[in-house]
């Protein structure tokens, strides 16, 4: 039994002050940062109801349209074709929104107005004009929440946008020009209003023929449709391209000066340097996080670069930059190091991804049960002729490293460049002159006449410090024997006691770790359902053949992970890194983006413009004590 007071009850009172609190949270409004998501999703539904109160007569009926005719006859059709263009770009802006762009801001402002009108003037309706008009209040009364820049682009989403506009125009025309049965002269085919919208699009008159005001409505939204993918389309293709961030030859150098000093902590450090990442630098210019954007994913590859003290400066700078363009932020391939400060400064999440398989140089022998098949591939190989040469770049010639490198864009059989967090995207160029190319060769008597000579195979290893590297390419010519990257493999772990090397970071091989506990004895039902699917996978990525490729070697294995905001990012993040790393190819071909952009041979990349300037602070000068010793 409660008590009472005062003729209330102690239950009373927390019950109305949260009552009293749900009004106030009402009468606020929503949490600003909801907001971009909301009006997205406003406009989409919007954007949805103008275009049907365009398209479908039934939609639009109403009591005030009987009043109709008093209007100028120009205005109905006029009318539905402000309300149907209105629509299709409102649903086009949705997503730009839902981004807290400020270009969709800006186009979303005025579009609405314009919708209302046509809404009211065509449908008369005053429940939709009050629907667009509260969108509107609301996108004023937090513009602040859209300060978005705008995503790094190029000239070739014109050909994208001028497909897609014109399916859609072509569809919702079709469908506008079938929406009118009972006003249609005749009767046509399907033939005929196809015929009819195609010719609508482009403004001409087609075949078909409509009683009282129909023939001016379908005019009109049809000449509406057509110019609006024409206008969108040539806008796209005239206007500035913005470049995405590309590595200058500045940044390169100072990156260059990091890796010197802190090389040796993270295997995936040299491949920073591909040049077509980006960079942000800590304040102290002491660390700093390369990057690439890719479907609004910033997409940073490895653990950042220099002193790992000044990383949450460099972490900060990148979070600040994906904040800027609302890009999603993602970390692939860092280390258990770079996790934990990721997760730290930022409050993202992360999830072990897979694990790097590195030799310790010393530890490695063909000898043993366990090396047995590796040795009799090996064994096999050199019996046939073959011979392995281990170098390092800058000790093999001019004219060789150009064979190597026609050879290698030969053997790659595909057009695209695959690999972002441990692939390089070149070899034996003369700044990377500490890189080791190990190479298989067998002389024949064709050799003269063949362009790579006896050369057969090929691997590329990168610096990792001053006692490491990384394995970064691996191509051989399809005619050589099976076992061309074992047997360069083994000669360069037999070689790298000469060079130097200690450690040898081999291919990364993602979901190890449930590959090798689900073919355990005793493993659980859903661990093997796992590895099961992982399998599948396998037929058409490498992800059961790497691993059991590198445990061939018998390494050591360091976990990954990828960091991220939350699960329902994972999707998108995992189609970015599929694009980055060159699974997937959404560009058109280079034929037409040159007809495109009118450029036959690719320009020289330009800095992002949103990328702040960087003043360099005072560093006192690094002293290398060991050798100074």
């Amino acid at each position: 039994m409660s008590a009472t007071v005062d003729g209330d009850t102690s239950k009373s009172a927390p019950e109305s002050a949260r009552r009293t609190h749900r009004v106030r949270r009402m009468l606020r409004g929503p949490r600003p940062e909801s907001v971009p998501a909301l009006v997205g999703t406003a406009c989409a539904l919007v954007g949805l109801i103008d275009v049907a109160a365009g398209v479908v007569p039934a939609f639009r009926h109403s009591r005030a349209h009987a009043v109709a005719g008093v209007l100028p006859g120009a205005t109905g059709p006029f009318a539905a074709a402000l309300s149907l263009s209105a629509g299709v770009l409102l649903l086009l802006l949705a997503h730009g929104l839902k981004r807290h762009k400020r270009r969709a801001w800006r186009a979303a402002v005025l579009l609405l107005p314009a919708g209302a009108a046509g809404q009211f003037v065509h449908r008369h309706s005053i429940t939709g004009v009050i629907v667009s008009l509260a969108v509107l209040a609301l996108l004023l009364a937090h513009r602040a929440q859209f300060s978005a820049l705008p995503d790094p682009r190029s000239r070739w989403r014109a050909l994208a946008n001028f497909v897609v506009m014109g399916a859609a125009s072509l569809g919702l025309g079709l469908v506008l020009v079938s929406a009118h049965p009972d006003e249609v002269l005749g009767s046509p085919g399907l033939t005929d209003r196809l015929e009819h919208t195609l010719y609508g699009l482009f403004g001409f008159e087609g075949p078909l023929d409509y009683a009282g005001n129909a023939s001016w409505t379908v005019g009109y939204s049809l000449g509406s449709l057509g110019l609006l993918t024409a206008v969108t389309t040539i806008w796209l293709a005239l206007r500035p391209e913005h470049p995405a961030a590309r590595l200058s030859a500045e940044d390169e150098r100072r990156l260059r000066e990091l890796l010197a000093r802190h090389g040796g902590r993270d295997s995936l450090g040299h491949f920073a340097l591909r040049r077509d990442k980006g960079v942000v630098f800590s304040p102290s210019g002491k660390a700093a996080v390369c990057y690439r954007v890719v479907s609004g994913v910033m997409l940073a590859g490895g653990d950042p670069i220099g002193d790992v003290e000044a990383w949450p400066g460099a972490i900060e700078r990148f979070m600040d930059e994906a904040k800027a363009h609302s890009w999603t932020p993602a970390v692939m391939g860092c280390s258990e190091t770079g996790g934990e400060v990721w997760t730290r400064e930022t409050g993202l999440d992360a999830l072990e991804l897979g694990d790097e398989a590195v030799v310790d140089v010393a530890d490695f022998s063909l000898a043993g049960r366990a090396m047995r098949n590796v040795r009799q591939m090996v064994n096999r190989i050199e019996r046939n002729g073959y011979t392995t040469r281990v170098r390092r770049a800058h000790e093999i010639g001019d004219e060789e490293l150009e064979r190597i490198r026609r050879a290698t864009a030969e053997w790659r059989g595909t057009d695209t460049e695959r690999g972002f967090s441990m692939a390089l995207g070149r070899i034996g160029d003369p700044s990377d002159g500490e890189a080791v190319i190990a190479t298989a060769h067998r002389r024949g008597p064709q050799d003269a006449e063949h362009p790579h000579g006896d050369l057969k195979a090929v691997i590329h290893f990168v610096p990792w410090g001053t006692d490491g590297m990384s394995l970064e390419l691996m191509r051989r010519d399809r005619s050589a024997d099976p076992g061309m990257n074992e047997l360069l493999i083994v000669a360069a772990l037999q070689a790298a006691p000469g060079l130097g090397i200690e450690r040898v970071s081999l291919n990364f091989a993602m979901f190890r770790a449930a590959l090798a506990r689900g073919e355990r004895l005793g493993a659980g039902p859903v661990l093997r359902i796992w590895r099961g699917l992982l399998l599948f996978l396998s037929r058409w990525f490498q992800i059961e053949s790497l691993y059991k490729f590198n445990a061939k070697f018998r390494p050591r294995w360091e976990p990954r992970f990828i960091v991220f905001r939350n699960a329902r990012d994972l999707p998108r993040i995992g189609f970015a890194a599929m694009r980055a790393e060159g699974f997937v190819q959404l560009s058109p071909p280079s034929l037409l983006t040159g007809l495109l952009t009118g450029r036959r041979t690719p320009r020289a990349p330009r800095p992002c413009a949103h990328i702040r300037p960087y003043i360099e602070p005072y560093i006192e000068p690094y002293i290398d004590e060991s050798a100074a010793r």
